[in-house]
């Protein structure tokens, strides 16, 4: 998994592997989601990020399991 943000552009970039992507969905104007031919999430991609995310405070937790 990789997170990246593009400040010049304030878009977010968060992929969650790296299957070949098969098709894009617009889930509103600022939100895009990539699927592979599974219709397994490949990314997301938030443009104007500030307004849809804490872009500054991005946080990771892995919990562990029993």
């Amino acid at each position: 998994m990789h997170i990246k943000y593009f400040q010049d552009i304030d878009t977010l970039l968060i992929n969650f592997n790296d299957n070949f992507v098969y098709e894009t969905k617009d889930i509103n104007e600022n939100t895009l989601v990539e699927l592979d031919e599974k219709g397994n999430v490949v990314s997301m991609t938030f443009e104007h990020a500030k307004s849809v995310a804490d872009v500054n405070a991005i946080s990771y937790q892995q919990l562990a399991t029993a």
